[in-house]
């Protein structure tokens, strides 16, 4: 009886099985100590972490002898290979450059029936492994048929930040429904269909819903809190009785500093729209280095911040970067800490600014030196705990400190592993109620005698926007980052030994 493949085989086209094995039911032979054969044992430790591995080599690095001395599954024998090494291993990998003996143990496997992989030598191997996305319970092994590992790699990389960590949860829950369901495979698949069919048609209204309403929320929020300043401006300084004298005379009530606030307006939006953080301790450092009262320095930037993050937010809300569960963690506690923050300096900051002054600046100087770090730091995936604290401690300090949203629960969310896409737009967005929150805790307590100021930074930014739009993703990261950060904590440290009296 002839059976008709569904597959049709085409030259030139990867015809690998792929499997996947429970690796810590089997052992492994590892043959080469070098810096190849950490990679290999790397990544079985990393997939299987209690696999018993044999490593055989002549000489052994220190990477390799620091894995092992962390498990106690990973043996040790640094000596020559011996045919005999197969006989207890179901798995065998070379790392050795050496194409005599790579070939003496490839027959050596042939001959007792065991597979075997040969680093950069695709001939001899009977499997290949394969680069690996790892999200919790799922896993994707990616194959280039031995042709290049290099890409590969970089299909992992791009695989690593679109797919969100939280899938893991989904796939939890899936787990849980069905186990729950009886009947046989074909009832539970059919019931399974059903069940995520109704809730992607729920989400999807769900999500038309929430949409409109966080718009609607976003627009009358925006536009009650304009019109509130508009109303405050046109009844102190433009008096109906004398409209035609009050607009020849604001050229005359111009201060100096205002044309100071469009170059830090400027130089903030270049800084925030280039690294996409940095908008509140850009302008914070260069409003301190001018001597602006502490209050009007934290309330005019929330003010000016509100209007370009509540953009910011509602583009990665329609483009589908917001993550609702992270969103409405973020969003009540935030809220809290940047009006507790807003307050406190509100009530304390002018009575005790000799004391604030100092400490500001070294809190700036610590943003700093964050954001330098994170040119360097590589993301380590952690569950996040605590994202409730984290945003009121968040708001906390950008209220009080005029900034440290993005550099404080950004840069740590991405550092625990969470997806840059999600973090960003949700962090986003929550930014513009909090900076909504803190601007009116100032406004009621400050009144608006500082709009010279806010409108200074705003028409800095605009003019900035399109400039640090072009230049988002053109130049190096890194370099910016750090010198951004170098920037800040100069002028930190200048103003903290002012504040001290050190010149």
């Amino acid at each position: 009886m002839k059976i008709e493949s569904s597959v049709i085989s085409e030259v030139g086209t990867n015809n690998l099985f792929p499997v996947f094995l429970k690796l810590e039911e089997l052992t492994v032979l590892l043959v080469g100590g070098g810096n190849v054969g950490l990679e290999k044992l790397s990544a079985i430790i990393s997939n299987a972490p209690l696999t018993q591995v044999t490593v055989v080599a002549i000489e052994i690095n220190e990477g390799i002898r620091s894995l092992a001395a962390t498990h106690g599954n990973i043996r040790l024998e640094q000596r020559e290979y011996s045919a005999e090494d197969i006989d207890s291993a179901a798995i065998i990998i070379t790392a050795i450059d050496d194409p005599f003996t790579s070939e003496q143990i490839r027959n050596d496997a042939k001959s007792k029936g065991k597979l075997l992989n040969a680093a950069d030598k695709p001939a001899l191997c009977d499997f290949y492994l394969g680069s690996i996305v790892k999200k919790g319970n799922l896993k994707i092994a990616i194959s280039t048929n031995g042709k290049s590992p290099t890409i590969a790699k970089r299909l992992k990389e791009v695989l690593n930040d679109v797919i969100p960590g939280e899938l893991d949860e989904v796939l939890q829950n899936m787990q849980v429904i069905r186990n729950q369901l009886s009947g046989n495979f074909t009832d539970k698949v059919n019931k399974l269909n059903s069940i995520t069919k109704d809730l992607a048609l729920k989400n999807n209204i769900d999500s038309k819903k929430g949409e409109r309403t966080w718009k609607r929320i976003a627009t009358y929020s925006l536009a009650a809190f304009f019109f509130m300043i508009l109303g405050h401006v046109l009844l102190s300084y433009v008096p109906f009785s004398a409209i035609t004298s009050s607009i020849k005379s604001i050229p005359g009530q111009i201060e100096p500093i205002f044309y100071w606030m469009i170059a830090a307006g400027f130089a903030a939006q270049l800084v925030d729209g280039a690294l996409g953080m940095g908008y509140g301790v850009t302008c914070t450092t260069i409003l301190l280095s001018l001597g602006v009262n502490l209050p009007v320095i934290s309330g005019s930037i929330h003010t000016a911040e509100m209007f370009s993050s509540g953009m910011s937010g509602y583009s990665h809300y329609k483009f589908g970067n917001v993550n609702k569960k992270l969103f409405k963690a973020l969003l009540i506690p935030g809220i809290i800490g940047a009006v507790i923050g807003a307050y406190m300096l509100s009530k304390f900051g002018t009575k005790y600014a000799d004391y604030i002054r100092p400490v500001l600046a070294a809190y700036t100087l610590f943003l700093g030196a964050k954001i330098i770090y994170g040119a360097f730091r590589k993301s380590k995936p952690q569950k996040v705990k605590r994202v409730g604290w984290l945003a009121g401690a968040g708001g906390f300090l950008d209220s009080f400190g005029g900034g440290g949203w993005g550099p404080l629960v950004t840069s740590t969310l991405i550092s625990k592993g969470r997806t840059p896409k999600y973090v960003i737009g949700s962090v986003s967005i929550s930014e513009f109620f909090v900076t909504l929150a803190s601007a009116l805790t100032f406004f009621s307590m400050l009144g608006i005698s500082h709009w010279q100021i806010i409108v200074g930074m705003v028409l800095g930014g605009m003019a900035a926007a399109p400039i640090a739009a072009r230049l988002a993703g053109r130049l190096p990261l890194k370099t910016m980052f750090i010198s951004v950060g170098s920037l800040v904590i100069f002028w930190s440290l200048r103003i903290l030994l002012k504040s001290l009296g050190v010149f």
